[in-house]
């Protein structure tokens, strides 16, 4: 089956018939919704959707994609998903690009604010000395992808007090780059290597979820520090190749203390 139709099976299976005036009947035999359902509420043939999750539909129309997602529920960042995945041909790999100095620059002058710059493969690829001392050690080579780092790194699943949800959220975002380019060798290598590696990515990655970066609550249980909380900030860099910078804004006056102290003594 078609990366598109394993996406939409994934969404037609947790949408109940009756949350959209639907009735189940005694004799069904699938969860969530049927195809001919589906294609009800798109206002698409059945046949035609069918060809749709089996990926004979050719290029299927804007609108078509919108009256599908309408009828699956589908949140944004879903609707990118399905988009690109029912692209014809997808664009081209950009090629990687380093971070410009200025940007390092930035980093640098946010000394009580922990900040690094990711690709869309969750590779950290510049941070600053807050970054370091509260997330990893960015120095060393291994650590610097972060999807490795809580899949692969044991210590994750203590040091981030929700590490299901950080770690289902990484895996979200992996599958929704995997689908914006689909011809990404690095990015499908990463994948492989963690779905052999790690139980876990498989059951996150067969759910079939994504995600869009955007900000979220973090909470870390540092092996210095304690409970430090943080509020996460995504924010995309126009121009540079699908880099983002990822701020950590303490959401508690103990961890900002905590950081500003830490600072201090470092600096000294």
């Amino acid at each position: 089956m078609s990366a598109l139709g394993e996406f939409l099976q994934t969404r037609r299976a947790r949408v109940r018939p009756e949350d959209l005036g639907l009735r189940p009947g005694p004799d069904r035999r699938v969860t969530g919704l049927r195809r001919e359902e589906v294609a009800l509420l798109a206002n698409v043939s059945v046949d035609y959707y069918i060809r749709l999750e089996q990926g004979r539909a050719g290029n299927p129309s804007v609108a078509v994609l919108t009256a599908v997602a309408d009828a699956l529920r589908m949140d944004q960042a879903e609707r990118d998903h399905l988009r690109s995945l029912a692209c014809a041909a997808p664009p081209a790999v950009p090629p990687k690009a380093p971070v410009r100095p200025q940007l390092q620059a930035m980093l640098d002058a946010m000394q009580d604010l922990p900040a690094i710059v990711v690709d869309r493969l969750s590779n950290v690829l510049a941070w600053n000395s807050a970054a370091t001392t509260v997330i990893a050690d960015f120095e060393d080579p291994a650590q610097r992808n972060l999807a490795r780092l809580y899949f692969i790194d044991p210590s994750s699943r203590e040091f981030y007090a929700d590490w299901e949800s950080v770690a289902e959220d990484a895996v979200a975002l992996l599958r929704r780059a995997s689908a914006e380019y689909a011809d990404d060798a690095e990015l499908a290598a990463l994948v492989q290597e963690l779905r052999t590696a790690s139980p876990d990515f498989e059951r996150f990655w067969l759910s079939q979820n994504v995600q869009n970066r955007s900000h979220c609550p973090k909470t870390l249980n540092h092996p210095r520090a304690g409970r430090l909380t943080f509020t996460l900030e995504s924010l995309q860099l126009p121009g540079d190749n699908s880099q983002f910078v990822i701020t950590y804004t303490p959401a508690d006056q103990a961890t900002a203390s905590w950081l500003t102290q830490d600072s201090a003594t470092t600096r000294r």
